[in-house]
């Protein structure tokens, strides 16, 4: 199943993520990936994992033309020059020339003028070719707008939290009135399971599993079609072989209105991750080697 971005561009709808992948299960996990079918693999500088990506992809076989690759701009890299250089760095770690989609990996909401400087270099790798598409993550519609203020070619991605117990609606909403697709992280709500505050997780959900039971299919197999139905992209992580199989064989079933419905009110309006505006250099911030 594929998505086409608002610049033409298609995009496989299922990746895998690889964040907290260490490096030395990287490398499996994405060739794994790839056999299995998946054509489109999320990384990140901040994952200190791309050069593993690269040669998970390498060691699979699979022609590197049939390959969606996506990576993040970390906020110490922000800025015009270093956010050029940032591109450098990461395409030289996955081995390739060039990106298929470049993101901001968080607003810096308090310093948001080297957010839109880093945009900015976004924009230049777009119209030299350098990258297909370029988006952000984890922007509320204030970064949103205020983004669309100060800068010409509209994100193509923003990649949330999104999972039943934490919709982003009115996140969801800002980036549909844009044209910019939503790409959930967490999507199955992996976040839930290990908050460590006492909150019941997604995957042990008596809704979730009700409507997995009337499927025969598991609590993760239903969220992400739930996603997919919602016209999402999804990028669920694993390093093991049978779940990495098991989160992309959603397609042969399809949930009824009133269990896409029953889903959603599950909303606890909880976050899992960290508050976008909490991310700052002082507290997240951290090198990014050369390559």
């Amino acid at each position: 199943m594929n998505i086409t971005l608002n610049n033409g561009v298609v995009m496989p709808a299922i990746g895998l993520g690889v964040f907290q992948t260490p490096p030395e299960a990287t490398v499996d996990a994405v060739a794994t990936a790839l056999k299995t079918g998946y054509r489109h693999i999320d990384t990140a500088a901040a994952y200190a994992n791309e050069r593993e990506v690269g040669e998970g992809i390498r060691r699979s076989g699979i022609n590197r033309s049939e390959i969606f690759i996506e990576t993040k701009v970390w906020i110490s890299d922000y800025g015009y020059d270093q956010t050029l250089h940032a591109f450098e760095k990461s395409s030289r770690k996955l081995g390739v020339d060039q990106l298929d989609l470049f993101i901001l990996h968080q607003p810096l909401s308090g310093e948001f003028d080297k957010t839109i400087k880093a945009y900015r270099a976004l924009e230049q790798l777009l119209e030299d070719g350098r990258v297909r598409a370029i988006g952000v993550s984890n922007f509320m519609p204030n970064h949103l707008r205020a983004l669309r203020e100060q800068t010409t070619i509209i994100p193509a991605v923003n990649q949330i939290e999104v999972h039943p117990y934490f919709t982003q609606p009115d996140a969801r909403k800002a980036g549909s009135h844009l044209g910019i697709l939503t790409q959930a992280w967490s999507p199955i709500g992996g976040i839930t399971s290990y908050r460590g505050d006492g909150a019941k997780s997604t995957f042990n959900d008596p809704v979730i599993g009700r409507v997995a039971e009337q499927h025969g299919k598991t609590a993760a197999q239903v969220m992400l079609r739930w996603q997919l139905q919602l016209g999402h992209s999804v990028i669920p992580k694993s390093v093991r072989p049978d779940r990495i199989a098991e989160n992309f064989d959603v397609f042969g079933f399809e949930l009824t209105p009133g269990q896409m419905s029953a889903l959603g009110a599950l909303d606890t309006g909880v976050r899992g991750g960290p508050d976008p505006d909490s991310v700052t250099l002082e507290t997240f911030g951290r090198d990014n080697p050369e390559a």
